[in-house]
């Protein structure tokens, strides 16, 4: 099967993640944990990990990098994976952007009351956070934290279990149609030079 490295081009305004999205099944296949107060219904307490009372800050990675990421577009089906570096470029340009209040669920309908409230890298895996957390997150992984404002949003989609990580959106390139273009480019440069 295929395997599509994606990419950002810095150069298009476009480019990177415009939001992240809260849903039940996230494509990274991990899920984030809630620093919340202490739920007492039992099939929720195996869902979520609870440290803190009234935080509402849901945590978890946004990207990891080289995952493979199943993808299904009519009959093609291939994977897609980002580099540790456009997982670097894509949280830097998030927040540089300003989009870290945009957020929506199940890539759906747009979502007010949620910011990302916290943002890195895992540089170091066994001394990580997130470690702390009980996640296990490899090196380059973009991991966030996420204040949840809006108690509809809390009490309906996130105590309830129905969603249980991140997803962004966005908008990348194909590393290998990329490559394709600036060598397109670069023939067209040499052309007029001529």
């Amino acid at each position: 099967m295929r395997i599509v490295e994606l990419i950002i081009d810095e150069m298009d305004e476009f480019g990177g993640i415009d939001a992240i999205s809260i849903v039940e099944s996230p494509a990274i296949q991990s899920d984030f944990i809630t620093l919340a107060e202490q739920v007492k219904d039992k099939e929720e307490k195996t869902q979520l990990a609870e440290v803190d009372k009234d935080r509402k800050i849901l945590m978890g990675p946004a990207l990891i990098p080289n995952k493979m990421i199943y993808r299904k577009n009519g009959e093609d089906e291939f994977y897609i994976h980002f580099s540790k570096g456009t997982v670097r470029k894509a949280s830097e340009l998030f927040l540089k952007r300003g989009k870290q209040n945009r957020a929506t669920y199940e890539h759906q309908v747009a979502l007010g009351g949620l910011s990302v409230v916290e943002s890195w890298i895992v540089d170091d895996p066994e001394m990580d956070k997130s470690k702390a957390y009980g996640l296990n997150m490899p090196k380059g992984t973009w991991m966030v934290s996420m204040k949840v404002y809006d108690d509809t949003v809390w009490n309906e989609f996130v105590k309830t279990g129905q969603v249980k990580g991140f997803s962004i959106e966005g908008f990348f390139e194909d590393k290998a149609m990329m490559s394709e273009d600036e060598r397109l480019l670069d023939e067209l440069r040499e052309m007029i030079l001529k």
